[in-house]
Order: C-alpha cells, then structure tokens, then sequence
C-alpha cells in the first residue's frame, strides 16, 4: 500500500501541480544536488538530471498506475543516482571515441604529412640535380651554413657580394622549376 506522502507527490506530478513540483524542487534538489557532485558532477549536472527524472516520472504516472515502495525521496534520489550514472558512462564512452578518433586523425595526417614531405624533398631533389654544376655546387655550400668569404674563396668568386648574387640566382631557378611542376601546383598547399 502507498503511503499517503508518496501518493501526495505521485499524483502532483502527474497532474503537473505547481504546488507540488516546488515542494519537490525545495526539499529533494538539494539533496540530489549534494549527491551527485560527490559523484563527479557539477550543480547543473544535478539540476539537468532532476529534471529529467522528474519528466520520466511524470511519463510513467500518466501511463500506468505506479507504486513506490520506499519513500518518495529516496526513490527519487535513487533514480537520479542511476540516470547520472548512465550519463557519466556515456560521457566517458563518447570522450574515449573521440579521444580515439583525435588519435586516429593525428596519426592520419602526420602520416599524411610525412608522405607529402617526402613526395617534396624527391621534387626537390629532382630539380635539384637539373641546375648547372656550378649551382648545385654553390647551394650545397650555403644550406650547410658556410660564410659567403668561405664559398668565395672555396669557388674562386671576386667577392662576397658576387656569391650572394649567384646563390640568389641558383635559389630562384631552383624555385621556378619546382613551382612549374605539375605536383607543385597538385599539392601547392603543401609546399
């Protein structure tokens, strides 16, 4: 048999009278609330899972007759407790498919990258071995950071000056005939 007191609330619910819902709201929220940042939620955790209990409750007492047979704040604390624990499982399993896909999608394109890099330094290299003699020669020299007075005198340059004039030339040849490539301009973005 019901007891009068859940009866009371049962029937409030149902019929959506105010009175009631904030009597419900007043006296059992704060409990669920307490209840359920011990669980690892925060206060609107709490308030979005009372209110769905309570519509889930209001859903069941319009279907079917409905007795509880404990007290109405324990049965609602209860179903609180289990809705946030089905919430928490969910989250966790949607932050682990998520965290696997961000995974996955870094692998994926570091991969990517890495291919892509590759496919530039093999255009690179190809391009490369088209300048002259002297070029590649000179290039060589200033990507492993010699001074220009050392490339100078290493190649038999007048000057430094005159060195810097021919890396810029050999630079700017090596770049025009990559960016006429047709893989420059399929992968421009990556280059």
């Amino acid at each position: 048999m019901q007891s009068e007191e859940n009866a009371y609330y049962i029937k409030g619910i149902s019929t959506g009278d105010n009175q009631v819902l904030l009597r419900i709201y007043k006296e059992f929220m704060p409990v669920v609330k307490r209840r359920i940042k011990q669980h690892n939620g925060s206060g609107e955790d709490a308030e979005d899972i009372f209110n769905q209990v309570l519509m889930q409750l209001y859903g069941r007492f319009k279907v079917r007759d409905f007795e509880i047979q404990t007290t109405f704040e324990n049965y609602l604390v209860i179903a609180c407790l289990n809705t946030w624990k089905k919430e928490l499982k969910k989250r966790i399993r949607e932050r682990v498919t998520k965290e696997e896909y961000s995974v996955h999608l870094s692998e994926a394109i570091d991969f990517s990258k890495g291919i892509r890099e590759m496919e530039i330094w093999e255009l690179y290299e190809e391009k490369f071995k088209l300048l002259s003699e002297n070029c590649r020669e000179i290039l060589k020299l200033y990507l492993k950071k010699i001074s220009g007075r050392e490339i100078m005198e290493e190649l038999g340059y007048a000057s430094e000056t005159t060195v810097r004039q021919r890396v810029f030339k050999c630079k700017s040849s090596l770049i025009k005939a990559i960016r006429s490539d047709w893989r420059f301009k399929e992968n421009e973005d990556g280059i």
